[in-house]
C-alpha cells in the first residue's frame, strides 16, 4: 500500500512534484520498510504501480 502526501511543492521553471511514500518489503526477512521519492504529478500512477 502507499499513499500520496498532500503538500506539493513547487520552483520556479520547473514541473510540479509530490512526496510520494511506498510500503517496500524485504524479501529476504519479509519485513516492510517504507520509500519516500519526489515524483512529478504526472508520473506517480505508474511509479506507484512498480
Amino acid at each position: 500500500m502507499a499513499k500520496k502526501t498532500v503538500a506539493t511543492l513547487r520552483n520556479a521553471g520547473s514541473r510540479n512534484t509530490v512526496k510520494v511514500i511506498k510500503m517496500v518489503k524485504a524479501p529476504e526477512t519479509g519485513s516492510y520498510s517504507f520509500k519516500e521519492e519526489m515524483v512529478p504529478v504526472d508520473k506517480v500512477n505508474e511509479y506507484l504501480k512498480k
